[in-house]
């Protein structure tokens, strides 16, 4: 079986062969139904092949999937950071404890 590479060049020559001054008509006709043939089925491999592109662009890499999960404790569930307790109410009113 041909590669990819080695179809196009044949649709090209086709192409080519078409083109020619000297061509019949019932050559250029068969060259064209070959070229529309070859490239049918080249644009059915090029859509796969773009569809395993797709597959493997959005799938995880090996890098991610070895890193471990972090999970969220129960004071991480905001996204601020630490709280200070630099404005909470005193629990001392003028000198005295309450």
């Amino acid at each position: 079986m041909e590669n990819f590479e080695e179809k196009l060049n044949k649709l090209e020559q086709l192409a080519a062969s078409i083109r020619r001054s000297d061509v019949t008509l019932e050559e250029a006709l068969k060259d064209f139904e070959q070229g529309i043939t070859l490239a049918k089925g080249m644009e059915k491999e090029l859509d796969a092949m773009e569809s395993k592109i797709q597959i493997l662009m959005n799938s995880p890499c090996a890098d991610e999937e070895e890193k471990p999960k972090r999970t969220k404790s129960k004071k991480d569930d905001s996204d601020e950071g630490p709280v200070l307790d630099l404005f909470n109410p005193p629990t001392e009113i003028n000198g005295t404890r309450s």
